[in-house]
């Protein structure tokens, strides 16, 4: 048995010579343009353009929106990825369906989407200015809301992920012993996802922070108050390339780090 195992993993380790020449551009299509984005880079003045005044508030707005989204996604992701996994809801795969949505529409499609309905003349906006004077679009407060429509799919597709690969044993058992279900999914439910949750909550801030398109469509370019860093980084293409490297390098840094703490669930799982 085992050598039929060593025997089938080195036929399965050879790549037959006519896919090697495509493996290898795909390879150098995905970082060739990474690695002319490091070499450009102003290495000599990234200190000062990384703390300059402009980069500092972009990056400041940029961490403060997407952590804020990040949870508002786990206070509204979680309990709809419980009740997607556990409920027995008619349609379920639809609502599934329509959950994931943001994850393949174009984002500038969801900042008009949240433009009509919570502008101050949209079907909720219209009434939130009426009764309280509260108007979401152009303000920061409008940035957060299009950061989680576009980053709460994530969370919800990696808690739910977790929740239907969770042994049920356990909650029968606590349920036996006499807990009553929120003491059951406080004590034994979200201990056994919260690896998940995590994952979840890592990929939903990542994505929070690289949102571009319903934010400048939905929230606007405001300096101080919608500029994140990928607007900065549009902005800063035709005033200052540098500061747009420079920013650009921040959040490829993000986005390496955030590979790095995912690796263990995920990329090792592909093995």
């Amino acid at each position: 048995m085992t050598q039929v195992k060593r025997r089938r993993q080195r036929v399965g380790g050879r790549l037959p010579a006519v896919l090697l020449l495509p493996a290898l551009l795909g390879l150098a299509f995905l970082l060739v343009p990474l690695i002319g984005l490091l070499a450009q880079a102003p290495w000599s003045t990234l200190p000062e353009r990384l703390f300059s005044v402009a980069v500092g508030e972009a990056l400041k707005l940029s961490l403060i929106c997407a952590t804020s989204a990040t949870v508002i996604c786990l206070v509204l992701g979680v309990p709809l990825a419980w009740l997607l996994a556990r409920a027995e809801l008619p349609g379920r795969g639809i609502i599934r369906a329509l959950v994931t949505v943001p994850l393949v529409l174009p984002p500038v499609v969801g900042g008009v989407a949240l433009l009509l309905v919570l502008g101050r003349r949209g079907l909720v906006g219209e009434q939130l200015d009426l009764w309280f004077g509260f108007s979401l679009p152009f303000t920061t407060a409008g940035v957060i809301v299009a950061e989680a429509f576009v980053a709460m799919p994530f969370l919800v597709i990696s808690v739910e992920g977790a929740l239907r690969a969770a042994d049920p044993r356990y909650e029968e058992a606590a349920a036996t012993l006499g807990a009553g279900r929120w003491l059951t999914f406080r004590r034994v439910t979200l201990p056994s996802i919260a690896p998940g949750i995590v994952a979840g909550a890592v990929l939903c801030w990542a994505r929070a922070l690289g949102e571009f398109g319903a934010t400048i469509t939905f929230a606007g370019n405001l300096p101080g108050r919608t500029t994140t860093m990928p607007l900065a980084v549009y902005l800063a293409l035709e005033s200052d390339p540098d500061v747009a490297v420079v920013l650009s390098i921040v959040l490829l840094a993000v986005s390496v780090v955030v590979l790095a703490c995912l690796r263990e669930r995920w990329i090792s799982g592909l093995r």
